[in-house]
C-alpha cells in the first residue's frame, strides 16, 4: 500500500524558517518526480515546487522563488521543503505529491 506522509508543520513567526518533510513508502519513489503544493484558506490548491527523480532539475512558483528550497534523499524516499523568510501569505496546508498519490497535508500558519 502506497503511503505519503508529511511532517514538520507548525506555527512560525513572519521572517522565520521551517523545514517540511515528506516520506513515501510502498513504491520505488526514487524513480519519480516529487512535488509540494499548498492550499490556503478559501483558495484552490497551488503548486509550490518540484524536483526530478535524479535531482537535476527543480522548479518553483514565483511566489516562493529565492525563499524555498526543495531537495530529496532517494535512499530514504524523502523529499524536503526548506522554507525561509516566511510571510503571512505562506499560511496554508502543505501537501506532498508523488503522482498520483497525495499526503494528508501539514499545516503551516505564519503569524504577522
Amino acid at each position: 500500500q502506497v503511503q505519503v506522509v508529511e511532517s514538520g508543520g507548525g506555527l512560525v513567526p513572519a521572517g522565520g524558517s521551517l523545514r517540511l518533510s515528506c516520506s513515501a513508502s510502498g513504491r520505488a519513489f526514487s524513480m519519480y518526480n516529487m512535488a509540494w503544493y499548498r492550499q490556503a484558506p478559501g483558495k484552490q490548491r497551488e503548486f509550490v515546487a518540484t524536483i526530478t527523480w535524479n535531482k537535476r532539475q527543480t522548479l518553483y512558483a514565483d511566489s516562493v522563488k529565492g525563499r524555498f528550497t526543495i531537495s530529496r534523499d532517494n535512499a530514504t524516499d524523502t523529499v524536503y521543503l526548506q522554507m525561509n523568510n516566511l510571510k503571512p501569505e505562506d499560511t496554508a496546508i502543505y501537501y506532498c505529491n508523488v503522482q498520483p498519490h497525495w499526503g494528508q497535508g501539514t499545516q503551516v500558519p505564519v503569524s504577522s
